[in-house]
């Protein structure tokens, strides 16, 4: 939507640099805006949180992994309970047998189970008007020594802890929530909210989470009717949320300690974690020097700020309103109530159709024109995630170890640039194709309809992201409508102010969104990444290196200056995706990952290799071959998952026990008290009741459990009990009918390389974070 009065090359070019320079500083400042802080030092003011002091907490709890139920767990928590001992708090254990929340699933099959030993902790308020908890897991996944996940939310809260008890005291008591078997089952934060006097009355939840080992602190996750809960987060030094993300997460399986929480009455709160440099998740690499103590300054910093805010108000006013919609810009973060998401929507919808019906009737662009346009920028919006899916498949053929990778590549930041300038390259194509045929006003305007066209979409299906779409759009058509009625350079300060709201606004969410999907959904970014680029078309005629009026040589010279943008875009995908191939190689430090576990059948002494890796690297496919299959028929406990295998030596173990202590038999149906017993040191340990016996009740532990069937087929009811203490498990059932009835029992611990066939991983191969990696199961059917 250029003016005549700048064809000339000189006020051309002027203008090109200024509004290149206003945008290139406002992606800077957005960028910087979700950026975490400097890590602070030990010599820190007490009254601040250090990252320094937080990491020594980090260092003592993380040497070594401690799942739940394990020796090294015991020793992290009496480091817990001593730490805040220390200061001048009084720590207790809540020790219990817990059950999953329903619709959570476990770890290893059917309704998890754990015994939980939760550290808690209170600072009283000085005059409460109710509770703050700050709530992480102290254990780890069993392979990995859990620096990051959880040991950066656990440090966060003792340095926490420190600052608050060693200052002036907040109105409100503030509990300190250190869950155990989380990893499992959520069961420690479910035991918390089931059976913790303090929980009774509800309260303001932040749980602290970590699922990477760099990136910014990002608040995820709320309880609904988040209004002033955001209200409160946007005071914290560095805020850094979208509501787009609490409603894609709303939208996934992923379950934290929060969820306990969030689904019991009386509670509300947020959810924060980093979650960049993803490789190291549950994997033996995610030790103390793998973490990025900026990111745990970022998690400190707000925690404490929210411990008091939240601790200073009254949480008797906290009512729940609606979600607020609100995203980070330079310096604040924005936020208006959900109620305005419609309207600002059907607003950005009007304003196109009035700036395209201006631009038709001013002659820029003729009516036919606008309808082609609008119809071809589908062309981009579907090409370049298509195209973006293409180069990480293209990359995993290169390098197949990426197949094996849960979330991303070691080091992604080059394939991250690599599918921007993707992106950048689908539209430049798209635009320099059909500028001249359509004119640049038209495709202007077609661009804009696609992001209220989005907006509406999205103000139906995922409210807390219409801001995405509808406010770039809002800000390019009002600023089209402004420009077109004034001179030059005017003009170009209105459509430049317009251009820079999509890149405050989505450029933070294109470079959150990749952490949180990970290259295998690499389209995702090149989708917003065209919104960007559509949004941006207003002021793309101005910096277009095009004829103008110009004719014969001078403008043939302009047509290929004008190829430059698009040139430059293809040489940066190629040169990205070089950079990333050479930069991310695997080596002992950021090792392949490997996935494997060993099954021993104590019914006829077989044993096997299995994988859950799909296409079995080169030591992997030692163990495993053949076409991925179920393994339920002997291992339930597995459920549906499909896994490779191969023949395996068996080893001298000893299967779990399975002891009928007493029964009753009343009418058709039969109360069987049993004790499941592991014979050697286990992780967990299942049972499954075949499917042609109903379960009519069950009791495990001592706490009920739904007695619905979990699976079809072979096996039906089914458990999974964590952490199970050294005398045996004690299970209550009833069934229907007095027959026999055929039981499966399976335990699990994690010394694959005690097992006879096993060779150790050479250098530069590792260890999948996964929660059945390194397992050895041993498996025995009983009849009672």
């Amino acid at each position: 939507m250029r003016d005549s009065a700048l064809t000339r090359p000189a006020r051309r070019g002027l203008a090109a640099a200024a509004v290149l320079a206003v945008l290139a500083l406002a992606g800077l400042a957005a960028v910087r805006s979700i950026q975490p802080p400097a890590a602070r030092a030990d010599t820190a003011p007490a009254g601040e949180f250090s990252a320094a002091r937080a990491f020594q907490t980090v260092r003592t709890i993380a040497s070594t992994p401690h799942p739940a139920g394990s020796a090294a767990n015991d020793r992290v928590r009496d480091h817990l309970v001593s730490a805040l001992t220390g200061l001048g708090l009084s720590p207790e254990a809540q020790d219990v047998v817990s059950v999953q929340g329903a619709g959570l699933s476990s770890s290893a099959g059917g309704t998890g189970l754990a015994r939980v030993r939760n550290v808690v902790a209170v600072i009283p308020g000085t005059a409460s008007t109710g509770r703050v908890f700050l709530v992480a897991h102290y254990d780890s996944a069993q392979v990995a020594p859990g620096a990051n996940d959880d040991g950066a939310g656990t440090a966060t809260i003792l340095e926490a802890a420190r600052a608050l008890t060693g200052g002036q005291r907040p109105r409100n008591d503030i509990v300190l929530v250190l869950t155990d078997a989380e990893e499992a089952c959520l069961c420690g934060a479910k035991a918390f909210v089931d059976q913790h006097p303090l929980a009774r009355d509800g309260g303001v939840v932040l749980n602290l989470e970590a699922r990477g080992s760099d990136g910014p602190a990002i608040m995820f996750e709320t309880s609904a009717g988040n209004r002033k809960l955001v209200e409160t987060y946007a005071t914290v030094p560095y805020p850094v949320g979208t509501s787009f993300a609490v409603e894609i997460y709303r939208l996934l399986p992923n379950d934290t300690d929060f969820t306990p929480f969030r689904e019991t009455p009386g509670f509300q709160g947020l959810n924060t974690a980093y979650i960049d440099g993803a490789a190291v998740y549950h994997a033996p690499t995610d030790r103390p020097e793998a973490m990025n103590t900026a990111s745990l300054q970022h998690h400190g910093d707000n925690a404490l700020a929210l411990a008091r805010g939240f601790g200073g108000l009254d949480l008797t006013a906290l009512d729940n309103g609606g979600d607020a919609t609100y995203f980070p810009v330079p310096g604040l973060l924005v936020r208006y109530p959900g109620e305005l998401v419609w309207p600002l929507a059907v607003l950005a919808l009007a304003a196109v159709l009035a700036l395209g019906w201006l631009v038709r009737r001013q002659g820029r662009a003729r009516g036919r024109h606008l309808a082609v346009a609008t119809g071809s920028a589908l062309l981009p919006i579907v090409v370049a995630p298509l195209l973006a899916q293409g180069l990480w498949a293209l990359l995993v053929v290169i390098r197949p170890e990426y197949g094996g990778l849960p979330i991303d590549p070691y080091r992604p930041m080059w394939y991250r640039l690599a599918v921007i300038a993707l992106g950048a390259l689908t539209v430049l194509v798209w635009y320099a194709l059909l500028r001249r045929r359509l004119t640049p006003a038209a495709l202007a305007v077609a661009g804009l309809a696609w992001l209220a066209v989005f907006g509406v979409a999205l103000a139906a299906f995922t409210p807390g992201g219409s801001y995405l779409a509808a406010l770039p759009a809002l800000a390019g058509a009002v600023a089209g409508l402004v420009a077109i009625h004034l001179r030059p350079w005017p003009a170009v300060a209105v459509l430049t102010a317009g251009a820079v709201v999509p890149v405050v606004i989505l450029l933070p969410t294109v470079l959150m969104l990749f952490p949180a999907l990970g290259m295998p959904m690499a389209g995702i970014g090149a989708f917003l990444t065209v919104l960007l680029g559509l949004a941006l078309l207003p002021v793309a005629d101005l910096i277009h290196p095009a004829a103008g009026g110009a004719r014969g040589m001078e403008a043939l010279r302009a047509r290929r200056r004008g190829a430059l943008p698009t040139l430059a875009a293809a040489v940066a995908v190629i040169a990205c995706t070089a950079t990333g191939l050479a930069v991310d190689r695997f080596d002992d430090e950021h090792p392949s990952l490997t996935h494997l576990m060993y099954a021993l059948d104590a019914d006829n002494g077989s044993a096997r290799w299995l994988s859950e890796e799909a296409s079995p690297q080169e030591w992997t496919a030692r163990y495993v071959s053949g076409t991925p299959a179920t393994v339920a028929d002997r291992l339930p406990a597995f459920g549906s998952e499909e896994l490779r295998s191969g023949p395996a030596p068996a080893a001298a173990l000893p299967a779990p026990a399975l002891t009928l202590l007493s029964e009753t038999v009343s009418g058709d149906e039969r109360t069987m008290r049993l004790l499941l017993d592991p014979q050697r040191p286990v992780r967990f340990t299942t049972l499954h009741v075949a499917s042609a016996t109903t379960v009519t009740a069950a009791t495990v532990g001592g706490r009920p459990v739904e007695a619905d069937p979990a699976y079809g087929g072979l096996w039906g009811f089914g458990f999974a009990f964590h952490a199970p203490p050294e005398t045996g498990v004690e299970i209550n059932l009833t069934v229907r009918g007095t027959g026999p009835v055929m039981f499966r029992a399976m335990d699990g611990s994690d010394d694959l390389a005690t097992v006879p066939g096993f060779q150790a991983r050479p250098p530069g191969v590792g260890v999948l974070g996964s929660h059945s990696s390194e397992m050895v199961a041993v498996a025995k059917t009983y009849t009672l």
